[in-house]
């Protein structure tokens, strides 16, 4: 080992001996730091990662290894040297291991000083430092790999720039050979083949943070394999070409033809081997969580995953399809033979396309392709099916990718978030499956249903519900197999089980009045109870045998843990609206981007509360921006959370518009929303509007004075109504936002809590501004930037943080307690003599809910709405898929269900830059070049004082030739 570090020690002073040390580290710095602030634009991007910094990492690396090898062997040959040293008493193993750990020394070294560059990210957002181990370690493991190969090279021949150049073309198709340059031209499963060969594609699985043996063991044969080459190749050089050593040439080799072949046959021997791989994330965004295991050890049925992909598809979806593969042997391995996961052609196979046609509804997707010298439209398959019992799920190509503009014009596409897409989606084909007769012989406890009822005291119109409800519930409990059971108790009885009073100790049962204004009340309850957990089932709707199942079986779906729940949607309707001059358009407001998002994990269904009910199936009722509503709408709304529902209301007080002055957006004032309504309860969503000087960027219309002309143009500015919520604004022990780094709040009012009437109550406030915000009712949103060139804004009032979204679980007080009923009111207003179903009101009035009830109210309506988030997508990415998931994260909420919360959060946790003025920007990019520069003049400063201040070797006085190790012969 002495030998070894001698000869690294030699090769490292004759590096510095001269600048061409600090040259090539300066090189490689310089093309470090120009990619990563220019080429990849850094602060442009806004995302606080370290991917610019690796993602030119590899063709950095060939330029520098190639630099620092070109000389090793070739400047020994060319001086003549070469000879000298196969003539000391070192091994040529010793010789080749010592000049590779100098130039690993180096590469290190120069590694070592692009360090300051994360700890920058780390200081300007909430860097995740799983991937930056990941990229240095690969990056180390790229360069071992390039330096093995430049030594070999240099071994060859005794020019030094020969040897520079044959390097870099040797590294540069060892990268190459897995790009997509190369695999573009051929299929899916050569192209595989040829990733799997490549030095770059290798790189990106570990630059992810994914620390795969198969890839360690790639690098390292790699650089075992050229190691080998280079003993065998300065080996030959001492070698004579005569018959008595022709035996020890072939044995030489022979030895290292069977340390190659080895090398070479671990890879093939570990590449079916897909578990052995350490997730260095923060949040394991790369293994299977505990949430998707769960689910696939309780499988009743098997389960089948098929990707439909074809061979030839888009060059930018290729590099997808081993990821696709990797992640469903995953599924597979996980479920223990429950789950078959394939991955087939379809177009190779006549009887598998007619069966995704014809059953599955799966058609090919056309994609344009430009090859070298013609461009044409493909159509391939891209899709993935979930299929369990009868139940199907199908994953399209919009389903399952992401795709990010560059700032060259390029795209980068991705898999979305590929462990909830198939989790979710499995969630919902499982629980789909399931009848209400598999789920009560699942559930571990039985379910016993009592119908509590007062006879004497029902009103006429109810005297034939008990007899109807008695007879679903025995019908349900003759097919339960003893899983089921019912009775029926009347509280005024003599003999009763429970009294009133009972009743509402226990349980917190209350009897609904026979009328607003009767003294008299009633009792018809259902109380469904399993082990500890009971549910209070309310009678809506006519009260059929249909509408008594469908309560009941809701019930019980809501009893088990994870099943499909139902999420009833209410927005306002759609109404057309006319621009400047009169002519009609399509409505601004829209709200499909967050149906498709909860559609993934819940079953939604759009709601009408004009008959004053929601429908009893709803598991929990979400009003986006509440306006134009009457009191039975209200009525609805309110009673729902009086039965201990979850109400998830964003009721912001302003909703978007179209200015008829600039043409452009405006806001105006929401009428006859919830606001008095969510008063009563204890909460006030206020007539203002927040501003914060920490917001997201908005593309505003901008008068400039260019050469004493007013010119107007579209910038993309600081918009304080676009009130960017950091973590340091969010509850973050609350599971709606934990894992969220940040959400923005569109023209959001401010909502405050009355503490007075939620003293006794769960209260969290979830989201908050800034401490420097402030309040504004103006609804002129366009900013003025000449007379407030600051923010484009007046600051006004006190400048403070304001709660802007909040969360209550507790008992309410309806808010039609002692008021007329929504539909005397209606009769007293005039209405025509005719009755409908709608004139009918409930047969029930609830003036206080249990204390189960939740309601989470959001300032804002617009921060889901679509308009709002594709002009986000465009100029920050996905980052506007952080107010799709906080919405959701509520719903989960409201309904207890948290299970896929945390996949959900992990895939598509966009970490953020904080906002940063041009000048602050610029501050930190110089920064960064003024520390590179400053540590190689101490890199330099350090060297050169070593060598001034190195002792020389001290000559001994041997006073016999015995001191040297020789005999003498007297």
């Amino acid at each position: 080992m002495r030998q070894i570090l001698s000869i690294t020690r030699k090769e490292l002073e004759s590096y510095f001996g001269s600048p061409m040390a600090l040259i090539f580290l300066g090189a490689f710095l310089a093309g470090t730091l120009f990619t990563f602030f220019w080429v990849d634009t850094f602060f442009a991007r806004g995302i606080a990662d370290v991917r610019p910094l690796f993602r030119w990492m590899p063709l950095l690396l060939i330029f520098l290894v190639a630099a620092l090898t070109m000389r090793q062997w070739s400047e020994e040959q060319r001086a003549g040297t070469l000879e000298m040293l196969l003539t000391l008493p070192v091994t040529t193993t010793q010789m080749v291991l010592g000049k590779f750990l100098a130039v690993m020394a180096m590469v290190v070294l120069a590694l070592l000083l692009t360090l300051p560059l994360p700890i920058t990210v780390a200081q300007l957002g909430n860097l995740d430092w799983g991937p930056v181990f990941g990229g240095y370690l690969a990056a180390i493991l790229l360069a071992g790999a390039y330096t093995a190969i430049g030594l070999f090279v240099s071994s060859r021949t005794d020019n030094q720039i020969v040897a520079l150049i044959a390097t870099g073309l040797v590294g540069g198709v060892f990268y190459l050979v897995g790009s997509s340059a190369a695999v573009d031209f051929v299929s899916n499963q050569v192209g595989e083949l040829m990733r799997a060969l490549g030095t770059g594609s290798r790189f990106e699985s570990i630059e992810r943070g994914v620390i795969d043996l198969r890839d360690l063991a790639y690098y390292l044969s790699l650089t075992g394999i050229f190691l080998v080459l280079n003993k065998l190749s300065l080996d030959s050089k001492r070698w004579s070409h005569g018959a008595r050593t022709r035996p020890y040439r072939r044995r030489q080799a022979a030895l290292s033809g069977l340390l190659i072949a080895n090398l070479v046959l671990v890879n093939f021997w570990l590449y079916p081997l897909h578990g052995l791989r350490l997730d260095t994330t923060e949040y394991r965004e790369y293994s299977l969580s505990q949430t998707t295991q769960d689910l696939l050890s309780n499988l009743q049925e098997p389960l089948l995953i098929r990707a439909y992909i074809s061979s030839r598809t888009h060059p930018l979806l290729a590099p997808l399809v081993p990821r696709i593969s990797d992640m469903l042997k995953e599924y597979e391995i996980a479920a223990r033979g429950r789950v078959t996961a394939e991955v087939v052609d379809p177009t190779t196979d006549p009887e598998i396309e007619a069966e995704a046609n014809q059953t599955y509804g799966i058609r090919p997707t056309p994609f344009q392709v430009s090859g070298r010298y013609e461009a044409s439209v493909i159509n391939s398959y891209f899709d993935i099916l979930i299929r369990y019992g009868d139940q199907s799920v199908t994953l399209g190509f919009n389903d399952l990718i992401q795709v990010e503009p560059n700032r060259d014009g390029t795209i980068d596409v991705r898999l979305r978030n590929l462990e909830y897409d198939l989790t979710s989606a499995i969630k919902k084909v499982v629980y789909g499956f399931q009848s209400v007769d598999a789920l009560l012989a699942a559930m571990s406890e039985p379910v016993h249903l009592t119908l509590i009822v007062t006879p004497n005291t029902l009103p006429a119109d109810l005297a034939e519900a008990p007899a109807t409800i008695q007879k679903v519930a025995e019908a349900i409990a003759a097919e339960s197999d003893g899983k089921f059971t019912f009775e029926q108790i009347d509280p005024d009885a003599a003999d009763s089980k429970m009294s009133r009073q009972e009743l509402l100790d226990t349980y917190g049962l209350q009897p609904f009045p026979v009328s607003f204004f009767s003294d008299q009340s009633y009792y018809l309850h259902m109380l469904l109870q399993m082990g500890n957990r009971q549910q209070v089932i309310y009678p809506t709707g006519s009260l059929s045998e249909a509408d008594i199942r469908t309560a009941i079986e809701s019930a019980l779906k809501r009893s088990a843990p994870g099943f499909l729940k139902v999420v009833g949607l209410w927005t306002p309707p759609a109404t057309p609206t006319t621009d400047m001059f009169g002519q009609p358009q399509q409505p601004l407001a829209s709200w499909n981007m967050i149906q498709e998002q909860l559609s993934s994990e819940y079953t939604v269904k759009p709601v009408n509360l004009s008959d004053g009910q929601v429908p009893e199936d709803i598991d929990m009722l979400l009003v986006i921006a509440p306006q134009n509503m009457n009191d039975k709408e209200r009525f609805a709304v309110d009673q729902y959370l009086m039965r201990g529902g979850a109400v998830v209301v964003a009721a912001g007080n302003y909703t978007i518009a179209p200015d008829m002055l600039t043409g452009g957006l405006g806001v105006t004032k929401v009428e006859n929303g919830l606001r008095e309504m969510l008063q009563s309860y204890g909460v006030d969503v206020q007539e203002a509007m927040v501003l914060d000087p920490q917001n997201e960027p908005f593309p505003v219309a901008v008068n400039r004075t260019v050469g004493g002309f007013q010119v107007r143009e579209i910038q993309a500015l600081s918009y304080p109504f676009f009130v960017d919520v950091r973590p340091d604004g969010m509850a973050r022990d609350n599971p709606m936002v934990s894992n969220l780094p940040a959400v923005t709040m569109n023209w959001v009012s401010p909502v405050v809590v009355d503490e007075t009437k939620l003293a006794e109550h769960d209260v969290t406030v979830l989201l908050q501004s800034s401490p420097a915000s402030w309040l504004r009712t103006d609804t002129n949103i366009q900013p003025d930037f000449e007379a407030y060139p600051e923010y484009g804004f007046a600051v006004e009032g006190e400048q403070k943080s304001y709660p802007l979204a909040v969360a209550v679980q507790g008992t309410f007080t309806s808010y039609f307690k002692d008021k007329p009923s929504p539909w005397e009111a209606s009769n007293e207003e005039g209405d025509s003599g005719t009755t409908t179903s709608q004139d009918q009101p409930p047969a029930t009035f609830l003036d206080q809910s249990p204390e189960t009830a939740r309601l989470v109210v959001i300032g804002s309506a617009e921060f889901v709405d679509d308009l709002v988030l594709n002009l986000s997508a465009q100029l920050t990415q996905d980052r506007f898929r952080n107010n799709l998931l906080f919405l959701q994260n509520a719903v989960d909420w409201s309904v207890e269900d948290l299970d896929l919360l945390s996949i959900r959060a992990r895939g598509n946790n966009v970490r953020i830059l904080k906002p940063l003025t041009e000048r602050e920007q610029s501050m930190w990019e110089i920064a960064n070049y003024g520390v590179a520069l400053l540590a190689l003049l101490v890199v330099g400063g350090i060297w050169q004082w070593r060598r001034r201040h190195e002792k020389p070797i001290p000559l001994g006085s041997p006073t016999s030739f015995g001191d040297l190790g020789v005999e003498s012969g007297g």
